[in-house]
């Protein structure tokens, strides 16, 4: 190709982007092809506006069921470094709310309250063998692997719901219920019962493992599974500062890593 060709290449003009999420005129707004005045306010909840915003589907009533008790299970986790760092950023700018929410949803990650991703992945890739045989075959795999490197297997274990994560179990039981659950939360089941055997004792199945097994099944892809955690987590995360506002507990927070840390007597 000659200087000059490539230079014409360089110079075509790419495709200009677009958005199908919104649109509006000067006398209406549109989310995706639906009119926000008309067709959305009064008439659709927030969880069904969300599904058709990010994942362009409609939700049936047990899905939508589903789908809020999901993110109803998410929404608070007590004490955990999402929450801390929230109170913390809070009471040093207290004029920015969205600081404070903005700095927990920084810690939704692997460790907390985002860990249903990498659960996920391990189910469809067990689902994606096909005959239960080979699935059989990839869940021994899986967990042999987990425990030679002595890793935790995403989805299972808890500090503290033993031997079982209420959550989770009543998660499945709806799903089950509900005609939600499928392949994915079978995976989890046999993946479940593979690790008891190998680790000799039960290992609980936590609730972002049981999330994992039902979004799954419910057809949400999981790179973006840790949206509903993002998602929900900022309710909680508001309902925290909301706490700090009444009664604050930043200081008494940094008062206590100082003492713990030896840095003040």
């Amino acid at each position: 190709m000659t200087e000059t060709s490539q230079a014409q290449t360089s110079r075509q003009p790419h495709a200009m982007p677009g958005t199908q999420l919104c649109r509006y005129t000067t006398d209406s707004v549109h989310y995706r092809d639906r009119n926000l005045v008309t067709e959305l306010m009064g008439q659709a909840s927030f969880v069904d506006v969300f599904v058709r915003q990010v994942f362009d589907r409609t939700l049936d009533a047990a899905e939508r069921n589903m789908l809020d008790t999901v993110l109803v299970v998410l929404m608070e986790h007590g004490m955990t470094p999402s929450a801390i760092a929230t109170r913390m950023v809070y009471s040093s700018s207290p004029e920015n709310l969205q600081s404070g929410v903005a700095a927990g949803l920084l810690a939704v990650g692997s460790r907390f309250v985002g860990t249903m991703e990498e659960a996920a992945d391990l189910l469809v890739d067990i689902v994606a063998c096909g005959e239960p045989a080979a699935q059989r075959a990839r869940i021994v795999a899986i967990v042999s692997d987990f425990r030679a490197r002595r890793a935790a297997l995403p989805g299972f274990g808890h500090h503290l719901h033993r031997p079982d994560d209420p959550r989770a179990i009543a998660l499945l039981e709806i799903a089950r219920r509900d005609g939600i659950a499928d392949a994915h939360v079978l995976a989890l089941d046999e993946l479940s019962r593979t690790l008891d055997l190998h680790a000799g004792r039960h290992i609980t199945i936590n609730a972002t493992g049981a999330i994992a097994a039902v979004l799954s099944d419910m057809g949400f892809p999981a790179p973006l599974m840790r949206g509903f955690a993002v998602l929900s987590r900022a309710a909680g995360l508001i309902a925290h500062i909301a706490e700090e506002q009444r009664t604050p507990s930043g200081r008494a927070i940094w008062d206590l890593v100082d003492r713990e840390m030896g840095v003040s007597p």
